[in-house]
């Protein structure tokens, strides 16, 4: 028998309310409320497609048990711009060919975002620390790292710290 507990969410900004088991992880909440844009990878913390932030930082969604998220702000994907009004660090990857098979972008975006938010210019190392737990197998990093460079440009204002 599964005892649930109900649990308050901040989520895009909304508040929401859930009922949650003890093992339930947040990525597993967040897809069975219709929000699949947070992808289900190696269910283990390695990945990175499943990263949300939660008050301010990156998390991986399929470590964090749901009722850690209980009276906190999580942002996922969904709140990332809209399909005709992405992000500017969305549409540099489509434009700087930083996306393939889109399976990784979502976690990739929402790890960037937390940084930015964080660090509006950061350093070539800063990005790559940041980047370490987001695997990507198909573009090699180059081109991703090619839309954070004109993202950080368009975005702080300033000229990045860091050039390939």
């Amino acid at each position: 028998m599964s005892v649930e507990k109900a649990i308050r969410i901040q989520l895009n900004g909304e508040s929401r309310e859930f009922n949650v088991t003890a093992g339930e992880s947040l990525l597993a909440l967040l897809r069975r409320s219709g929000l699949t844009g947070t992808k289900r990878g190696c269910e283990d913390g390695a990945c990175g497609s499943c990263t949300v932030i939660m008050d301010g930082a990156a998390v991986n969604a399929c470590i964090t048990f749901a009722f850690q998220a209980h009276e906190r702000e999580v942002w996922t994907i969904e709140s990332i711009g809209e399909y005709d009004d992405p992000s500017p660090l969305q549409k540099a990857m489509v434009e700087e060919a930083g996306v393939q098979c889109g399976f990784c972008i979502p976690g990739i975006v929402m790890s960037v975002k937390a940084l930015l938010d964080e660090i509006p210019n950061p350093t070539h190392e800063q990005i790559l620390e940041n980047l370490d737990g987001n695997y990507c197998r198909c573009t090699g990093y180059e081109k991703i790292e090619d839309a954070l460079h004109r993202t950080i440009a368009e975005t702080s204002g300033e000229e990045p710290q860091w050039t390939r």
